[in-house]
């Protein structure tokens, strides 16, 4: 059963639709304006909603600009004459349209493709929090940098069948962007199939990857599927591909140009529908060079190549909201575990150059708060003693002095990057919006969400 949410201004409309859905085994809440349906949509989270172009006290172009950013499954209804204005709600995020007097067949077809759109979307965010993965923004950081380097990577996550080449050091968690970027993708309910190219065995990633006709042994010989084969319709993560052998490195060329491959030993070709990812620590154009990776193969992965900066090139603010989110994410897995930073435990994190990036710092954070189980705060006796003789330079801003302080700066930075709008802050923070507006009160940052709410109003 869904939850079917119609904003009509006209009583016929809602009650013809309505009856629909309810014949169908669906719950449908009906509103006739758009304040009343942008409150009923806070207050019922509804699967889809079918939007009236036209209403009382705005038009539906509002309540759409006021809902979008939650990524709501929209129908817009419209009457004759109103297809250009119709075209234009798609552009701006309608799922569908369909024109006055609607069509009982074609409100079937667009309501269970609608409904099959929200299920993904749903599956998308189970499968993120199941992961610990809020958006590829929890694994960069907040400064402009990093909130235009998570731009363009949404914006490549939306482009289905572009393949993805992530580069970067060690440690920068490129297979967790990886999996961040399936998990927001229109693929997330198909397989993520991840392969480490290093940690193969020399000959064994021909028939790993793509089959064998003649697996198993001499006496029963099986056909083996390959691993783009199990990857059909999701994505392929090939870790380190810089690590795969030259011959291997032809037959993924015409994977990527023909989505086509054979088996070894295999006469026949086998098609398949994935989405490459591939990594790479190593400078693919030094390798290239080297005559260790295909030039023809290196020119067709980076059509838009992401590169992950290291630890260091990062911003202080940056730093500080990792160690939030590692943080976070360490107190549900470490009972009695400090729930604050000392400033001096703060200073040395943010001095240290961090050569082993994300893994690094995740594993220095967890050892310390293991070290200093039962403590109420992490202090600088806890960190690890490369950590505490670090001497770089840090500015000479204020450091906040808790975990607290730092989700509060976190929150703060992040209302105001959004000119203090609670849906879209809560969309990148990775939080309900009630649980926002709970934090808001929390730390007392009740006056921006007072000025924001007054201008809504």
């Amino acid at each position: 059963m869904a939850t079917i949410l119609v904003i009509d201004d006209t009583p016929e409309v809602t009650t013809v639709l309505g009856a629909f859905f309810e014949r169908a085994g669906h719950q449908v809440v009906r509103v006739h304006s758009g304040e009343d349906g942008i409150e009923a949509y806070h207050r019922t989270r509804p699967d889809l909603v079918l939007l009236d172009l036209q209403l009382p006290d705005m038009s539906g172009f509002d309540v759409l600009e006021r809902i979008r950013a939650d990524e709501p499954v929209v129908i817009m209804i419209t009457g004759h004459g109103d297809i250009p204005l119709a075209v234009q709600a798609l552009q701006r995020g309608a799922e569908n349209f369909l024109t006055k007097p609607v069509d009982l067949d074609h409100l079937r077809f667009a309501s269970e493709r609608g409904l099959e759109k929200a299920r993904l979307r749903q599956l998308a965010r189970y499968m993120r929090e199941r992961r610990g993965i809020k958006g590829v923004g929890a694994l960069l950081g907040t400064s402009p940098a990093m909130r235009e380097l998570a731009h363009q990577i949404e914006l490549l996550t939306s482009s289905d069948r572009t393949t993805v080449l992530l580069l970067g050091e060690q440690g920068t968690a490129k297979g967790q962007m990886a999996y961040a970027m399936h998990a927001m993708s229109d693929r997330a309910d198909k397989p993520f199939v991840e392969v480490s190219c290093a940690g193969a065995g020399e000959g064994t990633l021909d028939a790993e990857l793509f089959g064998d006709e003649f697996g198993g042994t001499r006496e029963e010989p099986v056909r083996r599927l390959g691993l783009a084969e199990v990857a059909d319709k999701g994505a392929l993560l090939l870790d380190e591909i810089a690590a795969l052998e030259l011959p291997v490195q032809g037959k993924l060329l015409r994977l990527l140009e023909a989505q086509k491959f054979r088996r070894v030993g295999g006469v026949q070709d086998v098609s398949v529908d994935v989405r490459m990812i591939v990594t790479s620590s190593r400078d693919l154009v030094e390798e290239v060079q080297a005559g260790r990776f295909r030039e023809d193969l290196y020119y067709r992965l980076s059509v838009l190549p992401v590169v992950l900066p290291p630890l260091r090139a990062r911003a202080r603010e940056d730093i500080v909201a990792l160690i939030d989110r590692i943080a976070g994410e360490l107190r549900k897995q470490l009972p009695h575990a400090p729930a604050e930073i000392s400033d001096g435990a703060l200073d040395q994190l943010l001095r240290h150059s961090w050569p082993g990036n994300i893994r690094e710092l995740r594993n220095v954070f967890e050892r310390a708060m293991i070290v200093g189980r039962g403590s109420e705060q992490i202090t600088v006796e806890h960190l690890p003693p490369d950590i505490r003789r670090a001497g770089g330079s840090i500015p000479a801003r204020h450091m906040p002095r808790t975990l607290h302080d730092v989700e509060r700066a976190h929150i703060e930075r992040t209302l105001r990057a959004h000119n203090e709008n609670r849906t879209r802050a809560a969309r990148e923070l990775g939080i309900s919006r009630a649980t926002l507006i709970n934090k808001i009160k929390e730390y007392q940052l009740e006056p921006q969400l007072l000025t924001h709410a007054a201008q809504e109003g």
